[in-house]
């Protein structure tokens, strides 16, 4: 069949309510190996197929990620996490990326960081073979499982950097998240309890036995969900602050563990 036209595709595109037709219409062209391939792609995201998983891949923090379908996307205000974290810890040796979706935030801290130790975990089996390929080129490894369970016990004690973008949307709202997130990205990504933190607080109570004297956890949450985030890093021990961008709309809780803290008792979590 002969080439689509970028009028073609930019009018498809505008008629299915995409606001940067235009954007995704050369984005949709540059990727597409074939004439054939580029009509799929549109029939795709006219369908409301997030434009990352129709393309492929996502644009992070300078890296080309690879999105498989149905795996969560990684989110530009996510990229203040990686900064923040990068910042906090130039020189960690061993990094982990809990929840880790497309293994986005793991692959840029490794990459940005130059060669550390990379675990990555997540309870989905497709956001797990995602992640594979994304931290193959900088050694990392992906672990399946619920949370902790799924991190090789010897990590305890020895991770410098702990990012846990856990799902916070309140369980309520989840229906009111735009389609293409809510229909097709996975609900165990998205789906964080009745006030959105159910995640965040299972990470805190365990953290800290997991995390090396002086390593940080690095959580993302909602501006209003705050004040709670900070009393679960506090009750678990840790010495808690905020980032904050309001340019990208995020808000980091960082809570560090205690250079002399030594395991805290009580029970742990898995996700």
């Amino acid at each position: 069949m002969p080439p689509l036209s970028r009028s073609r595709v930019v009018s498809a595109l505008r008629a299915a309510g995409c606001v940067f037709a235009e954007d995704e219409a050369e984005l949709i062209l540059s990727t597409a190996r074939t004439p054939d391939e580029a009509d799929a792609m549109v029939d795709r995201r006219v369908a409301g197929l997030p434009l990352e998983q129709v393309l492929g891949w996502a644009e992070f923090h300078g890296l080309r990620v690879t999105v498989a379908p149905g795996v969560f996307v990684p989110r530009r205000r996510t990229e203040f996490l990686v900064e923040q974290a990068l910042a906090l810890c130039p020189n960690a040796s061993l990094v982990v990326d809990l929840c880790c979706g497309s293994g986005a935030v793991g692959a840029a801290l490794a990459a940005g960081l130059g060669g550390p130790e990379l675990h990555a975990a997540d309870i989905d089996p497709a956001a797990v073979r995602c992640a594979r390929r994304n931290v193959a080129a900088y050694g990392g490894r992906v672990h399946e499982g619920d949370l902790f369970d799924a991190l090789p016990r010897d990590l305890c004690g020895r991770i410098d950097i702990l990012a846990a973008n856990v799902p916070y949307v309140p369980t309520e709202e989840v229906a009111l998240l735009p389609s293409e997130a809510r229909d097709h990205e996975p609900l165990v990504a998205l789906d964080g309890g009745p006030d959105g933190l159910d995640v965040l607080r299972r990470v805190t109570v365990e953290a800290s036995r997991w995390l090396a004297p002086g390593g940080s956890l690095l959580v993302e949450a909602s501006e209003r969900q705050v004040p709670l985030a900070v009393e679960a890093f506090t009750r678990a021990g840790l010495d808690v602050r905020l980032a904050v961008s309001v340019e990208l709309h995020a808000s980091v809780l960082i809570g560090t563990r205690r250079q002399d803290s030594g395991e805290p008792a009580g029970p742990g979590g898995s996700r």
